[in-house]
């Protein structure tokens, strides 16, 4: 008698939606069955690894490379304008310095955002500038069946909150977009729209994860629909309170791993997002734990991944490893 987990069949690769389809390996009595699909690859920053992140370049190419995500960090211009940027000052990346919310967003248009985007020794976008976009124009074009996720970064959040959603009303793409942020904040500010579609915050998903990890057990699996994410590994820092002072442990721990993606799939439709899937190894020790969709900066290299991986594709090596 065969024993086996829950499969969801979602169909082909191409008709994946990060919206609607997870799976978990099957497991039969000679261990892990072949995977049949492969997770989808999100696009980070527009694709960091290719063109200049959260540039209109940035997406053009990871559309012409087959990305089937697209995940862009936000902020607002001095001028109330919701745009695409990262770090906190523009000198990081960008031909000018201070802070994006001191510019308005036509100024902001004209800075280059591709000033240090390195290509081996070659800056190439140094004599071809790109300028920081805003949400609107990567909403007019991103393909309309193509889902968005959006990063929110700075600080009050209430407002830049409020700036998105009147973008997203106005060009009326809620159903195409997701909220994502590490501050909690955000999760709270986009509570009053019921159209929004939210990840849990990045403290619920890393407590539990550590929580399996460290054996406590799976006492709080999300609630069905959830969407999550956390990096696949990630440097951390184990601290233990003494008396007089404490001790402190770095390491690099990875995070999903059968037991923890066993204890998000408790209940109906949770959707998982492995972030910094960037090498082979990875993405397919995602593929084998049945991880929904990969953050990748590249979306060319990890589509060449992907297309060059044989279906069915075995999983006993490849969880083995996850749990090492």
């Amino acid at each position: 008698m065969l024993s086996s987990s829950r499969l969801a069949v979602c169909g082909s690769i191409a008709s994946l939606a990060l919206a609607g389809c997870a799976f978990t390996p099957v497991t039969t009595e000679d261990g892990p069955a072949p995977m049949t699909s492969l997770p989808r690859i999100v696009a980070h920053r527009g694709g960091t690894g290719d063109a200049p992140e959260n540039t209109l370049e940035a997406i053009r190419q990871s559309i012409a490379h087959h990305a089937d995500t697209m995940w862009l960090t936000v902020q607002m211009s001095q001028d109330g304008v919701p745009v695409l940027y990262r770090p906190v000052d523009l000198s990081a990346l960008t031909d000018t310095k201070g802070l994006v919310s001191t510019f308005t967003a036509a100024q902001l248009a004209r800075v280059n955002a591709g000033w240090n985007f390195r290509r081996g020794d070659a800056y190439p976008y140094r004599d071809h500038p790109v300028g920081i976009p805003t949400l609107r124009e990567a909403l007019q074009v991103i393909p309309a069946a193509m889902p968005i996720i959006l990063d929110m970064k700075a600080l009050p959040a209430a407002p830049q909150a409020q700036a998105v959603a009147r973008v997203l009303d106005e060009e009326n793409a809620w159903s195409r977009v997701s909220i994502y942020s590490t501050d909690a904040d955000y999760q709270q500010s986009f509570a009053g729209y019921p159209q929004a579609k939210l990840f849990e915050s990045r403290d619920a998903t890393r407590g539990r994860l550590v929580r399996v990890l460290l054996n406590q057990g799976c006492v709080d699996a999300p609630a069905e629909h959830t969407m999550t994410a956390f990096e696949l590994h990630r440097a951390m820092a184990v601290v233990e309170t003494f008396t007089l002072g404490e001790g402190r442990s770095d390491v690099k721990a990875t995070l999903w791993t059968p037991s923890t993606v066993a204890c998000f799939r408790q209940r109906p439709d949770v959707r998982i997002v492995a972030i910094a899937v960037n090498n082979a190894d990875d993405y397919r020790t995602a593929a084998c734990l049945g991880i929904d969709a990969v953050l990748v900066d590249s979306p060319s290299q990890m589509a060449a991944v992907r297309d060059g991986i044989s279906m069915p594709l075995q999983c006993a090596a490849a969880n083995a490893a996850a749990t090492r």
